[in-house]
């Protein structure tokens, strides 16, 4: 009987583009399988901004891995060539920006067909704030302007996701209004800081490089209103 991979998702609440330590994107890359994983980081919520993606570059360029960016709005490969690189990787690791937007670009590029299959074959995805929300059934985001829920992603990881819980002024009452109307489904929220990590969909660890920094899950209850439960997460070692 062939193996099934694990097929697993990592939300992050911080990283390259926002922090000096480095500390959740080096746990995040010891989950990646081989010993020298291959990382395409994929900008586009951020409309392929050459800064983001040269910060890239150079914060993954020094670690153990081999490192590579994907633009779409800089299109250079044809579709054959782009399914061969997507699949290639250990991990996708997909920025932050306009959700809504990166959606409807990866749509039209067939990118969110490849990253399912992707998925399936057991890399690793992951990604910041519209990089974490992409992976739900729905997430919290402010693609259009004002905080809105966004009943739309690729549904990969059941539920909905808020990222910047704990960071952007009226994200937690909003999201909690969401989830507890049912316009957006039980979900995951990340405060700045934290990463969690799915496997086949159920949380699996959840970490922080901040002292007191949470990871909630967020329902609704059986009156309609907002149900929130603070998770434990371990804290990462400088």
């Amino acid at each position: 009987m062939t193996d099934v991979p694990a097929r697993r998702i990592a939300l992050l609440g911080g990283g390259f583009s926002t922090d000096d330590d480095g500390l959740l994107d080096d746990w995040m890359l010891s989950h990646a399988r081989g010993s020298r994983p291959r990382v395409c980081f994929v900008p586009t919520a951020a409309g392929d901004a050459p800064g983001y993606a040269e910060k890239f570059l150079d914060a993954f360029g020094a670690r153990d891995c081999e490192p590579s960016v994907l633009s779409l709005f800089r299109r250079e490969s044809a579709d054959a060539a782009l399914r061969d690189h997507l699949l290639a990787q250990d991990v996708v690791y997909v920025g932050g920006g306009n959700t809504a937007n990166l959606l409807a670009v990866w749509r039209v590029h067939g990118v969110d067909r490849l990253l399912r299959e992707a998925y399936g074959r057991g890399t690793l995805l992951c990604g910041i704030s519209a990089g974490a929300n992409c992976w739900a059934e729905g997430s919290h985001t402010d693609s259009f302007g004002p905080l809105t829920h966004l009943p739309d992603g690729l549904g990969l990881l059941p539920g909905s996701v808020c990222p910047h819980y704990d960071s952007e002024p009226g994200r937690r009452d909003s999201y909690r209004a969401a989830v507890a109307a049912g316009a957006l489904p039980a979900g995951w929220a990340v405060e700045d800081g934290v990463g969690a990590l799915f496997t086949d969909g159920r949380l699996d660890e959840a970490v922080t490089r901040v002292p007191g920094a949470r990871l909630f899950r967020v329902r609704a209850g059986q009156g309609g209103e907002p149900v929130e439960r603070a998770l434990e997460c371990r804290r990462l070692a400088v």
